[in-house]
């Protein structure tokens, strides 16, 4: 596995915590052994809570499967512990569910509450832009892929109608659905 390791705040990285985090996030190849690449962002944060003072980001591609895990230390190395262990964890939910082909997956829709803005707030703007590639595939594995990646929703061509959905997480721990139509 082709193991990338940056730091995201222009802060050095000691080539000792690198070897550090190459050894530990390497070993999730044993894992799952598709993983193709994987690239890990390490950055330095200014913030109050001095257990939130590192975080480490980790995504790995296994044959366009990306997994995604954060964790937040006071050190860089716990961090990096916190995000194999976070990453193992994910990887073995994956293969579990990926051969337990048993289940019955039916999905139902509620919309979510609108957020409104008061006159006094400045509206919020569009910050950042992110361009990828949406992948035909069923909704069952589109549910699979937002929690490997950590997300809330997922965005993805239903590969039995043809079009764009979007499935996210509801507060209730389930799963919604939006369905595009042409």
């Amino acid at each position: 596995m082709k193991l990338q390791v940056t730091a995201k705040n222009d802060s050095p990285i000691a080539p000792a915590i690198e070897d550090y985090a190459q050894k530990r996030i390497g070993k999730m190849d044993r894992f799952l052994p598709g993983i193709e690449s994987g690239k890990v962002e390490i950055s330095e944060e200014g913030v109050r809570q001095p257990d939130q003072r590192f975080s480490v980001q980790v995504t790995l591609d296994s044959n366009g499967v990306l997994i995604r895990a954060q964790e937040h230390a006071d050190d860089v190395r716990t961090a990096i512990d916190r995000v194999s262990d976070a990453l193992a964890n994910r990887i073995t939910r994956y293969k579990g569910k990926r051969f337990d082909h048993g289940k019955d997956t039916v999905r139902k829709m509620e919309p979510s509450p609108d957020m409104t803005v008061t006159p006094d707030e400045e509206p919020h703007r569009v910050v950042k832009t992110k361009h990828f590639t949406v992948k035909p595939m069923p909704i069952d594995e589109a549910t699979e892929q937002m929690e490997l990646l950590g997300h809330d929703f997922f965005l993805f061509v239903n590969s039995e109608t043809g079009n764009t959905n979007l499935v996210y997480r509801r507060k209730d721990g389930h799963y919604g659905l939006i369905e595009s139509t042409v």
